[in-house]
């Protein structure tokens, strides 16, 4: 369909596959510096803004969301947590992130960043087309890549760009541009999930709770004062149906037991999922005049949280290298790109990998695999080093400091 005739044809600085909050966000970071950009998704609005994810920002990325003018929502909807919980052996452990590395993370949904970012585009007067479909991304190896889609009501449609961006998402389209001779994937999978439930129930603790067992890991977080998000491991392969409500329960309080009295609240379950855990990276992150950005270039366990805010970081870089590319310095502005999003990737995929292990009880572990890692556990929540580790790694590392 590369040459069949189109209904319209558009030109653009940048071209944008892909929106969601990293596609959103570059946008208005080049809107704000009058570039212009045509952005894309075959979801429409509605699809985007009703898939519940949980979200923990990292104090830089908050920082963003308000000081870049998307929206102040976040101060008066979002919960700031100044640190984590921990328990294990049946005792709870907090660790101060304000106190250690004088940083919070925000408890804020990534369905709300995307509503801000979208309700932004929109008040900002910036082109966003919802619910497209047979996007084609050609020519990308030279100086005028073309993106040609179908829209809702039928018509074809021609984007002639400089630049284009593939934030297109973990099942992306323009990461297969990169030819398979020319690229590198990296992954894991790993032996275990979450087991998701939403919750219609008050809140068990007023920070996220991590919790460490001989019965398996779970995470107690929440969303409202009345609905709840919570996760236990389970078999990649687990059914919901096989989980009524009682036996749900039972699970949970039984991994977050201790000697404490420590209980969750419980209510009806609204919601049951499945997610799965993998780890993948593409090198490179650009090919010819299209680079990638999220969730089309990698993907983190959701241990750490990292993955919408690596995200986040990814466009915070790749809008201020597209400025200096669409500037004085040219193409060869790109070639920064690459290197400095990949430092950030690689130690969250670190962060992620020895969190998830750390946490979690694989399929088959030894005797020894169990002790040795609730010694580990000690350490991390017993000595100040490993509670300044895993603060410095779970609020973010500022981009000034490591770009």
């Amino acid at each position: 369909m590369a040459d069949a005739p189109v209904d319209t044809v558009a030109s653009v600085p940048v071209a944008v596959v892909g929106a969601g909050p990293a596609g959103l966000m570059l946008a208005h970071r080049l809107g704000r510096a009058g570039v212009g950009t045509i952005v894309l998704d075959t979801r429409t609005r509605h699809e985007i803004e009703t898939t519940q994810r949980a979200g923990i920002l990292e104090a830089d990325v908050a920082r963003d969301l308000v000081e870049t003018g998307v929206s102040d929502r976040i101060l008066r909807e979002g919960h700031e947590h100044e640190g984590t919980g921990i328990r294990f052996g049946g005792r709870a452990h907090r660790i101060h992130f304000k106190a250690l590395v004088g940083e919070s993370v925000w408890l804020y949904p990534q369905t709300d960043v995307f509503i801000d970012l979208a309700d932004a585009r929109e008040r900002d007067g910036g082109t966003v087309h919802f619910g497209v479909r047979d996007t084609e991304v050609l020519d990308v190896t030279t100086d005028a890549p073309r993106v040609r889609y179908t829209a809702a009501d039928g018509s074809r449609h021609e984007i002639r760009a400089r630049y284009v961006v593939g934030a297109d998402g973990s099942r992306s389209m323009c990461r297969n541009l990169v030819p398979e001779d020319r690229r590198v994937r990296y992954g894991k999978e790993y032996p275990f999930a979450w087991f998701g439930i939403m919750a219609e129930a008050p809140r068990s603790a007023p920070e996220l709770v991590y919790a460490h067992s001989e019965h398996g890991f779970a995470l107690i977080s929440q969303r409202t004062e009345t609905v709840q998000r919570m996760y236990f491991q389970c078999d990649p392969d687990e059914s919901v149906d096989a989980w009524p409500d009682d036996r749900i329960w039972e699970t949970l309080q039984a991994r977050v037991a201790g000697e404490d009295g420590f209980r969750l609240a419980e209510g009806p379950v609204l919601e049951k999922s499945v997610l799965r855990f993998r780890s993948f990276v593409q090198e490179p992150m650009r090919w010819g005049s299209m680079v990638l950005a999220g969730d089309a270039a990698h993907t983190v366990p959701p241990t750490g949280a990292r993955g919408l805010n690596l995200a986040l970081h990814d466009v915070k870089v790749l809008a201020d290298v597209l400025l200096r590319a669409l500037g004085g310095e040219g193409e060869a502005a790109l070639d920064d790109y690459q290197p400095r999003a990949l430092r950030r990737i690689w130690r969250a995929q670190n962060f992620s990998h020895w969190l998830t292990e750390l946490l979690h009880t694989p399929p088959g572990a030894s005797p020894f695999d169990r002790r040795r890692r609730l010694g580990e556990l000690d350490n991390v929540v017993g000595t100040r080093a490993g509670r300044l580790y895993l603060s410095e790694q779970y609020t973010g590392w500022p981009v000034s400091a490591q770009g």
